[in-house]
């Protein structure tokens, strides 16, 4: 899997709904000086940018709490274009093919989630800047895992043919970007420690300040 805040917004006071999501999402969630378990609120239309090492569970956790027809994965992207999702020469053409669909979905006005590692910030930045062209606001949602769950899990994977030193590189570049995310332009960044597909809840949303529902 390859690797991408302005002022947070105000939330208005609005009931929580459920985003349609198979369970509901109550996280172990991490702001800026405060740690607590709460709900993860993202606007009803909004973009969810998903980030975290290959094998921190991203996946797990976007098939438990989101709709199927809500994330695009960068995996199934390489996968259309080169019939092998683990190509990685094939990763320029797969983004292209993830940022047109996001784009696509934005200016439909759907949730939608991208399920990548964007630990890197290029990544990121693309990802908010489509947000921002169609006035939609982008969440982030961390998984940071210990590094040696990651590489047991991705050892546990026969289409995972990298060694862990992929997995101890992809840290880095997270190690780096957690303390300067919050100034990625994501509305907030939600920080998950230890194992989030072994908690229990479902991200609702909220009317976000562009109106949208």
């Amino acid at each position: 899997m390859t690797d991408p805040v302005t002022e947070p917004a105000t939330e208005p006071a609005t009931e929580p709904r459920d985003v349609g999501a198979a369970e509901p999402l109550e996280e172990l969630v991490e702001e800026p000086a405060r740690q607590g378990v709460t709900e993860i609120g993202v606007p009803a239309l909004s973009l969810v940018v998903l980030v975290g090492v290959s094998g921190s569970g991203k996946s797990t956790f976007a098939r438990k709490h989101f709709l199927p027809t809500q994330v695009v994965s960068s995996d199934f992207c390489r996968g259309l274009v080169a019939d092998d999702e683990n190509d990685q020469a094939a990763t320029p053409d797969a983004f292209d093919v993830l940022n047109y669909i996001v784009a696509t979905r934005l200016r439909r006005g759907l949730l939608t989630v991208v399920d990548a590692t964007n630990v890197q910030w290029e990544a990121r930045k693309k990802l908010v800047e489509l947000a921002r062209s169609h006035d939609v606001l982008a969440d982030a949602i961390v998984l940071d895992v210990p590094e040696e769950v990651a590489v047991a899990r991705n050892a546990l994977r026969p289409d995972r043919d990298f060694g862990a030193h992929v997995i101890v590189r992809q840290r880095k570049d997270l190690r780096r970007s957690l303390p300067k995310m919050s100034r990625d332009g994501f509305r907030r960044v939600h920080v998950l420690r230890g194992e989030p597909s072994t908690r229990p809840p479902s991200p609702t949303r909220r009317r976000g300040p562009t109106g949208a529902s």
